[in-house]
């Protein structure tokens, strides 16, 4: 029985949790990092003289970053390692913050803002693979919902620090965000091990007593070089390695692309948008961000509920669950937000179950590749899905200057998110969940 394997059927151990708080804990810095740029957008504009494109523009490059990074860099975690790639991106984004909170000017903070999403990018495509092969078959959804958790977390950090900054510096949101970059560079530098499916898969110089130390503080027994060579010769029967992986995993790859692209459509749709919107359907400014941040507090937990959800079914057919809940309270809530207290709970809703939908593609993409292509084939997926980040509130911007009501905006992304579910129908003959043995190993 191969590594991964044993730990798909093994209980968690605490140790394993502490890797996926750890992965958590940088997810937060993706949180924190985009919310910085929306909270201090008003003191950044008025310091820079920036027009609403040029600020747009500023937003947009940190966005395009995080593609570059995922798209780019993530296929290096399969060759090097997901550890060594992690700790490249973290020093790229402690720069990169550090860099935007003293720039002298918007094209220097714009060039560190870029500098900035390459390392996120490329953590989050690493730090979603580490997360999800830590984790044994039973509770990989509820990790990954935890993970996931981590952006909501972020955010709130973010605007807490924000909030304490108002009339004065600015800069200090994004000093705050260099200092946690850089304290979970040192944390990650001084803990969190190799991933053991990558040892197995690659098998540099030490692999073996790597996956055994690791093994060990699981509390998973040990492998022998003769499981490994074993391991080896299954994967190449299966025909899952080499340079033919793209063309036989076309089909599913593309599938696990558009779920990514509408569903990030919708959450960014929601994140960017909904105050704006609720201030033109005439609600008070306050009671505007107000309601916005009840879709922040609902995804706080959201994803976390969705990972209870997966302990139980499927994750795929929790996602597809989670969609259409999604789509349709998207509408409900742009109905009701005129009535605040009725806008703030269906807001919460909203909230959980599109940080829910989140946490869902997050968990349903690894499974689908090899170990040796794992991280590329989510680092693509994750890049792809900022397409979707970036489209949707330029869409939504180009249609409201066409006359578009804020009703209408909704109804179009959450009919976005609703086709994701239909993508994900399509996605299930691919689905290894889908096909576990008894004993909850995956078959593939």
């Amino acid at each position: 029985m191969n590594v991964t394997a044993r730990i798909s059927q093994a209980p968690m151990s605490g140790y394993q949790w502490l890797i996926v708080a750890l992965c958590t804990f940088m997810n937060c810095l993706d949180g924190f990092d985009v919310m910085a740029v929306a909270f201090t957008g008003p003191s950044v504009t008025e310091e820079f003289a920036l027009t609403g494109s040029e600020f747009g523009l500023l937003v947009s490059v940190g966005l395009i970053g995080m593609a570059i990074g995922s798209m780019l860099l993530a296929p290096f975690a399969d060759l090097i390692g997901r550890r060594p790639l992690i700790l490249i991106s973290l020093a790229l984004a402690t720069i990169g913050m550090f860099g935007a909170a003293a720039a002298p000017s918007v094209t220097v903070m714009g060039l560190f803002r870029l500098i900035t999403g390459i390392g996120v990018g490329g953590i989050l495509a690493s730090t979603n693979v580490i997360a999800s092969e830590f984790s044994n078959a039973k509770n990989r959804g509820l990790a990954i919902g935890i993970y996931t958790a981590g952006y909501g977390i972020g955010a709130t950090a973010a605007s807490l620090v924000a909030k304490a900054t108002v009339g004065g510096d600015w800069r200090i949101v994004f000093y705050a965000g260099g200092a946690g970059t850089l304290l979970a560079l040192v944390v990650i530098a001084a803990v969190l091990p190799e991933s053991v499916a990558f040892l197995e898969q690659r098998r540099p110089s030490g692999a073996l007593e790597r996956i055994n130390r690791t093994l060990a503080r699981m509390r998973v027994a040990a492998v022998t070089d003769a499981d490994l060579d074993e391991a080896a010769t299954t994967r190449a029967d299966t025909g899952r390695t080499g340079a033919g992986w793209l063309k036989q995993l076309l089909t599913p790859t593309i599938l696990l692309w558009l779920t990514f692209i509408t569903v990030m459509f919708g959450f960014y749709f929601v994140n960017s948008w909904t105050p704006t919107l609720l201030v033109e359907e005439g609600l008070s400014e306050s009671a505007a961000v107000t309601a916005g941040m009840a879709i922040s507090l609902g995804g706080t937990v959201g994803s976390v509920l969705y990972g209870v959800a997966a302990r139980v079914r499927a994750p795929r057919v929790v996602l597809i669950g989670f969609s259409l809940l999604s789509a349709a309270m998207m509408i409900v809530f742009i109905i009701s937000a005129s009535t605040l207290w009725l806008g703030f709970g269906i807001g919460v809703v909203v909230g959980a179950l599109i940080n829910g939908c989140i946490a869902g593609t997050y968990t349903v993409g690894p499974p689908l590749y090899p170990t040796n292509v794992r991280s590329v084939g989510m680092g693509w997926a994750l890049g792809m899905g900022r397409i979707g980040a970036i489209l949707s509130p330029t869409i939504a911007g180009v249609l409201k200057d066409a006359g578009a009501s804020a009703t209408q905006l909704y109804v179009g992304a959450a009919a976005v998110v609703a086709l994701g579910a239909l993508v994900l129908v399509g996605l299930r003959r691919y689905d290894p969940e889908s096909t576990r043995t008894p004993n909850g190993a995956l078959t593939a």
